[in-house]
């Protein structure tokens, strides 16, 4: 006998305004499997997904949850119902304690009152389960002072405790270093041997071949195609996804490395780093690699001036920086792109057009005043460099996909003309068509004589991208080696200190 499927959505239909974002898709969850769902940004995963946990509702197809149909009118029906989502963009109070965000919504109250003895079964219970994925942080601690990757860990810590029978995952290792990576798979096996179904979004392949038992790839809002993940090797989904061969992952862009551009010693920053040191040179991509926690991102904030420095010596061109800041940065054609994008990078209220402006608003000023057709003509420029898809210049960033955000933060960078690059994770959470135009855009640069740091938790990227990679370990930055002299068995002995 055939088993219940545990989520059956059949014929669900989107529209928004003009654009149709799901047209006719199906899906089919067994209970008890990890189902990967496949595409591009803009593909419509995230409004499948937004459907299934009642954020949206459909304006045409059937859902049935455990055998029963099912029409969600809201978050909490679905919440209810046993559906968990752990979105890709964090839905965290920064200002509450972590206790607090996982209870969140399902606090236990005696007339009114947080009563004492169930807030202590509450804290016992909260902390097994942050025990349970690794995370030793305090329940008392605010959010907002945690790393990207602990506030990641706390968000699948809070769908946990619901206790779902579906859990959903939008890009969950996007932020998580090769241990929590293998941590969080370790505990996804074993809700699935509990009988839990798994969606899993993830734009990393390899990820999906190694944890998934099917997939379902979208394209445009459709289904291209569904079935267990060993009918499929990475070139056919590749291909299913994005519709036409992608022959080079990591396109190598001739360029040639020049005189010194950047030079770094001892620098230390209030925490992290603890000291780091080095050389870029004109037309050199430098990797970083390392832990989450080992200071990387720590390294590229301290050296643009957002975190205070402790020590440490900067040279820009020969010359020694006495005192620096973003301000003086930008004003020396040095640029940082955070690796988050949507509290830091982007202005996502403001058009793309204006943000991709911001920096450098004299190239496109007169008196004083904006000239618009001129910021969009110069915007689009900068943007369709790196094949950005947007209707118009005049879109709101925060209405773009996350592949194409990216590339507004990285198009800000080229029209403000940086000749030195810090690229803080560039490619997280975006599909694998925008990483390979990202890679392609990085070589580019490169060719054109820009120097490049690039921090990134993803090795086979530092891999085929960088020209050498210095590995970070617990705050101290090693020296750099070329890439051809290094694997990635190599960079995690280094980055656990072995």
């Amino acid at each position: 006998m055939t088993p219940v499927e545990s989520v059956r959505m059949s014929g669900i239909s989107k529209r928004f305004g003009r654009t149709l974002a799901l047209d006719q898709v199906d899906l089919n969850v067994r209970p008890g499997e990890i189902h990967a769902i496949v595409g591009e940004n803009g593909a419509g995963k995230s409004t499948l997904m937004s459907i299934l946990t009642g954020a949206e509702q459909p304006d045409a197809g059937h859902l049935w949850l455990q055998g029963q149909p099912f029409a969600p009118r809201g978050p909490l029906d679905s919440l209810r119902a046993g559906i968990a989502c752990v979105y890709q963009e964090f839905n965290l109070a920064g200002h509450l304690s972590v206790l607090a965000n996982l209870l969140l919504g399902r606090e236990r109250t005696r007339c009114g009152w947080l009563a004492g003895e169930l807030r202590g079964d509450q804290r016992r219970l909260c902390r097994q389960t942050l025990d349970r994925l690794g995370l030793a942080i305090p329940l008392d601690a605010p959010v907002r002072t945690l790393g990207v990757a602990d506030q990641q860990l706390v968000e699948i810590a809070r769908a946990l405790l619901s206790q779902p029978r579906v859990m959903i995952l939008d890009e969950p290792t996007s932020a998580l270093a090769a241990a929590e990576v293998d941590r969080l798979f370790a505990i996804l096996h074993q809700l699935r041997q509990q009988g839990l179904s798994i969606l899993y979004i993830s734009h990393f392949l390899e990820e999906i071949q190694r944890l998934a038992d099917r997939l379902t790839i979208l394209r445009d809002g459709r289904t291209v195609t569904s079935g267990a993940i060993t009918d499929f090797d990475t070139p056919r989904i590749v291909q299913a996804m994005v519709g036409r061969r992608v022959d080079q992952m990591y396109p190598r862009i001739a360029h040639s490395i020049g005189p010194m551009v950047l030079r770094v010693d001892g620098l230390a920053g209030s925490a992290l780093p603890r000291s780091a040191s080095l050389q870029l040179h004109r037309g050199q991509i430098l990797g970083i690699a390392g832990l989450v926690g080992a200071g990387r991102t720590e390294t590229l904030r301290t050296l643009f001036g957002l975190d205070p420095t402790r020590g440490g010596t900067v040279q820009l061109n020969g010359v020694r920086i006495a005192h620096w800041s973003p301000h003086h940065w930008i004003g020396q054609h040095l640029g940082l792109l955070s690796e988050d994008r949507k509290d830091e990078g982007l202005a996502r209220q403001l058009p793309a057009s204006a943000n991709i402006t911001l920096a450098a608003l004299s190239r496109v000023s007169r008196l004083g005043f904006v000239r618009r057709r001129a910021e969009q003509r110069q915007a689009t420029q900068a943007a369709a460099s790196l094949s950005t898809r947007w209707a118009s210049a005049d879109q709101k960033v925060a209405m773009l996909s996350g592949g194409n955000q990216q590339k507004v933060a990285l198009a800000r960078m080229l029209f403000s003309d940086c000749d030195v690059l810090l690229l803080d994770e560039p490619t997280r959470g975006i599909d694998v068509a925008a990483k390979v135009d990202v890679y392609r855009a990085i070589g580019q640069m490169a060719a054109t004589g820009k120097a490049i740091v690039m921090v990134s938790s993803y090795l086979p990227e530092l891999l085929g991208v960088c020209d050498s990679i210095a590995v970070m370990c617990r705050g101290v930055l090693g020296p750099s080696r070329p890439t051809a002299e290094l694997t990635a068995d190599a960079i995690m002995h280094q980055a656990v200190g072995n």
